[in-house]
């Protein structure tokens, strides 16, 4: 795994649509666009979410993905009362 993506946010409502919909996007994440592991903590009103990917190229179909695009906008809408994503590449693991 070379690079993570980081998603921090701060949660408006998580309701039973988003709980459908983040299980389904992991699944897509992990099967259809390489993505490597998926890791995700909820405390509060705080989510972090980590993905582990092999390339750049991956992360960015992923987040062209029409599906993905689709939930970002829920997201904005009605799921969080803001987000934040970062990108960034493991130099080193142990």
């Amino acid at each position: 795994m070379k690079y993570v993506v980081i998603f921090k946010a701060q949660v408006n409502i998580l309701d039973h649509h988003y709980i459908q919909t983040a299980q389904y996007l992991r699944e897509k994440a992990l099967t259809q666009f390489n993505c490597q592991k998926f890791e995700s903590i909820c405390e509060n009103d705080f989510e972090i979410a980590l993905s582990y990917w092999n390339s750049l190229e991956d992360i960015h179909a992923w987040h062209k993905d029409a599906e993905h695009q689709a939930a970002q906008q829920m997201g904005k809408q009605q799921w969080y009362k803001h987000f934040h994503v970062e990108i960034c590449e493991i130099t080193r693991s142990y």
